[in-house]
């Protein structure tokens, strides 16, 4: 049986937490800052974790995450 080949863009932006659940990163952070609030610019500092129904497809594309 070969090896799964890892999705490497999945591997940049997803990792699993200790219990297996896919963390991810928020959006809207990179650029035109100027218009976001520093409330909501802070807000998106912080990871969060993908929803229930996205899982199972994020865990195939880093199957040895």
């Amino acid at each position: 049986m070969p090896k799964i080949k890892t999705c490497s863009g999945a591997a940049k932006r997803f990792s699993l937490t200790k219990t297996g659940k896919v963390k991810r990163g928020k959006a809207y952070a990179s650029h035109i800052l100027t218009s976001k609030s520093t409330k909501r610019k802070r807000n998106l500092r912080h990871s969060t974790l993908i929803s229930s129904v996205e899982q199972r497809n994020v865990r195939r594309l880093i199957p040895y995450a």
